[in-house]
């Protein structure tokens, strides 16, 4: 006997709920409403700290690599009159103390990187954000970053991405070539035993089910409004849930304690629960709040044509109440950063009470991920 129309759009839309990660253990009763943010943002480790000068020059430098295959670079150093710029020991682009350039005709390269370079001071080794596989559209660095005391994470370390289960050979390769070492799968048991990981040879699998414990989906939301909820409950979930605080405790130990890099941290879509890994890691590294948020929110564009793809088959109500749940939304970064704040007070006590990451531990992945 076929399946009603109906039936068929209730599994696709209980499938598209895991996927955005919308399970039981974000709607538990467990959980206690966390207070609006304030006017002046987070309760983060450094609201009330000077910057302090380093040796970067640099307080922006980005690479932006076009579908052309030509590279927009664009910088400012402060109290520099010359930067050059170089790839692959070659000086591609130079300018004054701010500037951008277009760079063009580089040979073929898994990730082309930049070495920004001014006339005093340290420089910075950067590429483009986003790693381009066939098989994932959400796998970008977490580093190029610039913290609020002027030191900047570095690229090349660790990894975020969406599922891996459909990488291919020549992915696999890349990755293995960009030195992965250590994956962390952050899905729930359902969602690895029927799309299980893809990893590079020689890398190291690691479970860290943020929702382990928490069981099965129940109810799907019936309005846009019932789906933000749900979202909003889900990222509570991630810092307050035991499942997450395990798995999160996992992944900064799996940082801290890996010195041989790269790391990588994914979950289905690569946006909620590798979102909040992605938004705590640079927070504890000192990343302003506002630059987190993009980051968070750079999913929406990342995945916009997989979306995209995903609402045009679905009929107008149902796409209604499943858009939410494929978004990010400031709303649901915030309320991660609100529930921090009325469990644990700062985000300090959250690293060390909820993640286990003392002082000396977030001291050491400082001094691995940052320079300056």
């Amino acid at each position: 006997m076929q399946s009603s129309p109906t039936a068929n759009s209730l599994k696709g839309m209980k499938k598209a709920l895991l996927a955005a990660t919308v399970v039981a253990s974000a709607l538990t009763a467990s959980l206690v409403a966390a207070p609006a943010a304030s006017a002046t943002g987070w309760d983060l480790p450094w609201n009330n700290h000077h910057s302090r000068t380093t040796s970067i020059p640099f307080t922006e430098a980005t690479v932006t690599a076009g579908a052309d295959g030509r590279f927009t670079l664009k910088w400012k150093a402060q109290g520099t009159k010359r930067v050059e710029i170089k790839a692959n020991g070659k000086v591609v682009a130079k300018g004054g103390a701010q500037g951008t350039a277009v760079v063009s005709g580089l040979p073929a390269a898994d990730r082309q990187w930049f070495d920004f370079e001014p006339d005093r001071g340290e420089g910075l080794r950067l590429a483009d954000r986003l790693i381009k596989l066939e098989g994932a559209v959400n796998f970008r660095d977490a580093g190029g970053y610039r913290t609020t005391n002027g030191q900047w994470v570095k690229m090349g370390e660790v990894y975020r991405s969406d599922a891996l289960n459909k990488l291919t050979a020549a992915d696999l390769a890349k990755l293995q070539r960009l030195r992965v070492k250590n994956v962390f799968d952050l899905r729930m048991e359902s969602e690895r035993t029927t799309d299980p990981d893809k990893v590079p040879a020689g890398a190291k699998y690691t479970v860290a089910d943020v929702f382990a414990g928490s069981g099965s989906f129940q109810a799907l939301p019936k309005s846009p409004d019932e789906a933000v909820k749900a979202m909003v409950d889900a990222e509570k979930a991630m810092v307050s849930g035991e499942g997450g605080k395990k798995a999160y405790n996992q992944v900064f130990e799996g940082l801290e304690r890996d010195r041989d890099r790269a790391v990588l941290f994914h979950c289905t879509a690569g946006k909620d629960r590798t979102g909040w890994a992605n938004a705590a890691l640079l927070t504890a590294l000192g990343v302003p709040s506002d630059t987190v948020m993009a980051d968070y929110l750079a999913s929406n564009d990342y995945r916009k044509a997989a979306n995209d793809a995903v609402l045009s088959h679905l009929p107008a109500p149902q796409a209604a109440v499943y858009k939410p749940m494929l978004d990010v939304r400031a709303e649901y970064l915030n309320s991660g950063y609100d529930e921090v704040k009325a469990k644990y007070g700062t985000f300090d006590r959250y690293l060390k009470d909820g993640l286990g990451v003392d002082s000396r531990e977030l001291k050491q992945l400082k001094k691995d991920l940052l320079v300056g």
